[in-house]
């Protein structure tokens, strides 16, 4: 597989913030901040938990970072870290309240939904996306939206990765259904 040049100037600036170049580290923090957060609002469906979870899973990733020995599964890690602060934030909120209850109070927010010619489309996919459960979201997101394939989402989310390709399956359908109007 062909690496992009996005690709390689992740896997340089790791390795740069890895041997303490900070600025390198503040560029890989914005770069991946934004996708951080989008993938534990997939986890979590609420914005100030998706917050919290990549600001603590930042706060392991810089603790870990001198540990990652490969350039490459970074993305992969860093999902990953982000995926288990993601549970303990749902976890919280299940004590704290339903987490059903939450997730219906809360906007409807769909971080870098693709662009279609037909606002009517968008508008239908992003209420098909945020209608998904947790775990299809995730899938989805880090499939299509994120560019990971099937391996690194299965790391990224800690499941095998036949659950991965299950999951993509059945959000492909009901995606495909609300899109198609067989609602």
């Amino acid at each position: 597989m062909d690496r992009t040049r996005d690709q390689l100037l992740d896997e340089y600036l790791v390795a740069a913030a890895r041997l303490g170049d900070r600025k390198a580290f503040d560029l890989l923090a914005r770069r991946w901040g934004r996708k951080l957060v989008a993938h534990a609002w997939r986890l979590t469906g609420d914005v100030d938990q998706a917050r919290e979870a990549a600001q603590d899973g930042w706060i392991e990733i810089v603790r870990g970072l001198g540990r990652l020995r490969d350039e490459r599964a970074f993305p992969a890690w860093a999902y990953q870290i982000v995926t288990r602060r993601s549970a303990r934030q749902i976890g919280r909120a299940r004590r704290d309240r339903a987490l059903a209850a939450a997730a219906a109070a809360e906007p409807v927010f769909a971080p870098d939904a693709p662009d279609t010619a037909d606002p009517g489309a968008t508008a239908r996919l992003r209420i098909a996306l945020a209608a998904l459960p947790e775990a299809q979201r995730a899938a989805v997101g880090l499939f299509y939206l994120e560019d990971l394939g099937v391996a690194d989402v299965a790391i990224a989310l800690n499941v095998p990765a036949g659950t991965v390709k299950t999951r993509l399956m059945h959000a492909r359908r009901a995606l495909r259904a609300v899109l198609e109007g067989d609602e």
